[in-house]
């Protein structure tokens, strides 16, 4: 009996060493903003998030003159990687799916809007816009033998996409190290897995109510599992034109000018972070009739809307069962 004892602790005890409840928790700076990685171990992963952090950085950072998509924009020579090759062909991807509402060669009318890392244009009018939107399509943009073909002028920007695949990086480290339960947060796009295990729960999330005085408060709180989500809002990067009309950061594809849209945010959950930080950033431009109907065929993602209505009080929408 004292033998089964003896095997029946040592049971419990290896158990409990590989099921520790209490979180590590690795934060900082990236991509000018915070990120934060929470998960379940003892390990210290600070360096090889550091390290995946440059390699993505200096692949697609448009705020880095040296890095390869900078040289790709002035037309230099580059043998571009896996980690903007994932991305180009995901941009691509949701660019066809929705007609162009997500489109990475919008950048050069983003900057000269203001919005951008490149400085506005000066008396910016409709002539010039009309002479930058000669340049936007990625449809017009090739990947051949790992090199970009693309217009002189177009400017390729990855930033609606490129955060939530960084998110995607750290998780997938995270799954190859065996971390069956994680939070990646960058910015306020993340990606979970299994559940809090201090808390032994899903992962507590919240969307942010789009307060214009800066202030913070959550609009919607529900628990998540396995999921990545991405959000998108006009409420902190605007313009208000002489007649108090308030413009998106997001710009019209189609039209080159910043979208006047009753949509505050939009958050929208998928199986990766990089799909849901597109999506959310082309349903900014398509408008809530364009996105039910996008939806219809996508039921694999589920959105969240924060809406000003006819009589300018705020509305929600949750669409494919966005969890309660």
């Amino acid at each position: 009996m004292r033998i089964l004892a003896v095997l029946i602790l040592s049971v419990i005890s290896l158990f409990s060493c590989q099921n520790k409840t209490e979180n590590t928790v690795i934060q900082g700076t990236v991509f000018g903003t915070y990120y934060r990685v929470i998960y379940n171990s003892e390990d210290d992963y600070q360096k090889p998030f550091d390290s995946l952090f440059f390699v993505i950085n200096k692949s697609m950072s448009t705020y880095q003159e040296n890095s390869d998509i900078s040289k790709v924009n002035r037309n230099e020579i580059v043998t571009i990687d896996t980690h903007f090759t994932k991305v180009f062909q995901a941009s691509k991807r949701i660019y066809k799916e929705t007609h162009g509402a997500f489109d990475p060669t919008i950048g050069a009318v983003v900057n000269a809007w203001d919005f951008g890392p490149q400085g506005k244009i000066i008396d910016l009018d409709s002539v010039k816009i009309k002479n930058l939107m000669q340049s936007v399509g990625f449809d017009k943009v090739k990947l051949a033998d790992h090199r970009i073909e693309k217009p002189q002028e177009t400017f390729i920007d990855f930033n609606a996409i490129a955060k939530g695949y960084a998110v995607d990086v750290i998780s997938e480290f995270l799954n190859h190290k065996n971390i069956e339960n994680y939070l990646v947060d960058i910015g306020g796009e993340l990606r979970v897995r299994g559940l809090n295990a201090e808390k032994n729960t899903e992962w507590r999330l919240g969307v942010e109510n789009p307060n214009f005085d800066g202030t913070q408060s959550i609009n919607k709180a529900f628990f998540l599992r396995d999921k990545a989500m991405a959000t998108s809002g006009t409420y902190r990067k605007f313009k208000v034109d002489q007649n108090g009309n308030r413009y998106a950061h997001i710009i019209d594809t189609k039209t080159g000018y910043p979208s006047k849209t009753n949509l505050l945010s939009v958050s929208v959950i998928a199986n990766t972070c990089m799909d849901a930080d597109a999506y959310a950033t082309a349903f900014k431009a398509m408008g809530i009739d364009n996105i039910k109907a996008f939806l219809q065929s996508h039921p694999e993602l589920q959105v969240y809307l924060i809406f000003e209505n006819e009589d300018k009080a705020i509305e929600t929408l949750a669409l494919n069962n966005f969890p309660e």
